[in-house]
């Protein structure tokens, strides 16, 4: 079982450009696992506000959603052809190339994340062998809400109607539940 260790987080702030960069990589990363496997594709990465978005903290989390996947799809007997985890300034981020049915993969890792006391801060794209990234309404399910209230979290997100500092204690309050169970 992979494990990225808590105290070797970068725990710096990082700049637009970067984050940018990193999700253009972490396209050309999709295409050529879905290249290379021509399966279903699990990328794990995480909900994350504010500059700083590799911690100790944000690791923890991390690394609790990677047990509950590979947890969950060894009770399902999917089998991986491939999976790796990167920890990078811009945060972590988990490859899983599963021989399963996309939507199948979809619906188990949205019954992880309402599950897990910090499954709302796992972000889990299930993409289609044909590069398809399935959403919450491609299953008939509302958008996610906010950490805080119950909006959707795209309005809080853009409004900006919470602090950073609000949205961190909220995830160490979650992870401190998860951690005590």
């Amino acid at each position: 079982m992979l494990h990225i260790a808590p105290e070797l987080a970068t725990s710096y702030a990082i700049e637009l450009p970067e984050l940018l960069s990193s999700r253009e990589c972490r396209q050309a990363r999709q295409q050529a696992w879905l290249a290379r496997h021509q399966s279903t594709l699990l990328v794990l990465t995480l909900v994350v506000p504010g500059a700083v978005k590799d911690s100790p903290m944000t690791r923890q989390v991390f690394n609790l959603g990677w047990q509950a996947l590979q947890h969950r799809f060894q009770q399902l007997a999917w089998h991986s052809l491939q999976q790796q985890t990167w920890a990078l300034s811009t945060g972590c981020e988990g490859y899983l190339a599963l021989q399963a049915d996309a939507y199948a993969v979809k619906k188990a890792t949205i019954e992880l994340e309402q599950q897990q006391p910090v499954g709302r801060l796992w972000d889990i794209d299930v993409l289609t062998p044909q590069g398809q990234i399935l959403s919450r309404s491609d299953l008939g399910l509302p958008e996610r809400q906010c950490l805080l209230c119950d909006q959707p979290a795209k309005i809080c997100a853009r409004q900006r109607l919470h602090s950073t500092e609000q949205l961190l204690n909220e995830m160490q309050r979650r992870l401190n539940v998860a951690l005590a169970i």
